[in-house]
């Protein structure tokens, strides 16, 4: 039975390794770029545009009756607006949509009387967009999935490892005590 455990542990620490290395490299990357913002300076690009809606969509007496899909719909069409929708306000004079995604946000104010907007988009380029994948911020279910899963195989890959120095009797002592000597360093260095 020994054997059986130390050959499944040895087969599942190989293979989920190697299944997700890619996701593990990114976020130890990642981590060193969240850690170090000021290694990897980056220029914000702000783009700014106006324009006009058709009236009838945002001119509607009932705030219930503005358009909202047509309005989100035309913008992404002709605007080229990324991002998930994130918020979409109406008052009685101005209409606020806010798009959000990793390293982007979009925002437009219109006018309701006169159908014209203003859209400001801001990008923040390649390193604050891995960032924002990384934190999962407005990224969406589909990637709080593969963050949530990259956490089990990081959690699975570190047990199966320490699971199978336990059965290398050479080597069993000695990665114990490096294994005491990095919680301990790591203690140290958060209470310091």
């Amino acid at each position: 039975m020994k054997r059986v455990f130390a050959e499944w542990s040895r087969w599942l620490h190989i293979y989920l390794s190697m299944f997700s290395f890619v996701i593990v490299l990114f976020f130890s990357v990642t981590g060193l770029t969240l850690n170090h913002l000021d290694w990897f300076p980056e220029k914000e690009v702000l783009q700014e545009a106006d324009g006009r809606l058709n009236v009838a969509w945002v001119n509607a007496a009932d705030t219930a009756q503005v358009k909202k899909l047509e309005i989100v719909e035309f913008l992404r069409a002709s605007y080229h607006v990324k991002g998930q929708l994130n918020d979409f306000r109406i008052d009685e004079t101005e209409c606020s949509i806010s798009f959000q995604g990793p390293g982007y946000t979009a925002d437009v104010f219109v006018d309701r009387a006169k159908g014209t907007f203003h859209l400001s988009e801001r990008s923040l380029g390649a390193i604050a967009w891995a960032n924002d994948l990384h934190k999962g911020r407005d990224t969406g279910q589909g990637w709080k999935w593969v963050i949530d899963f990259s956490a089990i195989f990081m959690t699975v890959i570190s047990l199966t490892g320490l699971i199978l120095l336990l059965f290398i009797k050479k080597k069993r002592a000695n990665g114990l005590l490096w294994l005491v000597l990095g919680i301990g360093a790591i203690a140290l260095f958060y209470f310091i």
